[in-house]
């Protein structure tokens, strides 16, 4: 498996598999529309444009990316992957393959349902360090949220 810097011509695959109901269920914390495309494209824009986004592309089957929070100035991670290759270990293998490029500590979010995102970074040495509760626009409720580190 091999990651790559994420480009503009892979926007029309990445957005196709952030359209799934179910992947954005899992996620939460999604747009609050997945179906607008211009509101995809505009926040792509805003992460080709900050220098502290390091975004890759998974195969054009997912994504992997890290930024840091405007709130806790904490840098982040997030990963998303097409729910027709979920239970391949791609999500972990890519992610492996990322933090071995990423500085430490570094955190990561996901919905305290969402028992494979969480077994995920498990696996990766992730451990939890608080929880939080937030508005997933993908559920349109507020929900609990796991946050887990890895140093």
């Amino acid at each position: 498996m091999t990651l790559r810097a994420t480009r503009a011509g892979d926007l029309d695959e990445l957005f196709r598999i952030r359209l799934d109901p179910e992947a954005n269920r899992m996620a939460a914390f999604t747009a609050a529309d997945p179906s607008d495309r211009a509101a995809f494209d505009a926040h792509w824009a805003k992460l080709f444009a900050r220098e502290d986004v390091d975004a890759r592309t998974v195969r054009i089957v997912g994504s992997v990316a890290r930024w840091i929070d405007d709130e806790t100035r904490a840098p982040e991670i997030t990963y998303w992957i097409d729910r027709d290759e979920w239970g391949r270990g791609i999500a972990t293998r890519a992610m492996r393959l990322f933090l071995d490029t990423q500085p430490r500590p570094v955190r990561a979010r996901a919905a305290a349902d969402n028992a494979a995102s969480i077994a995920v970074l498990d696996k990766l040495g992730f451990v939890e360090v608080g929880r939080d509760r937030a508005y997933a626009d993908a559920r349109g409720a507020e929900i609990d949220e796991v946050v887990l580190e890895l140093r």
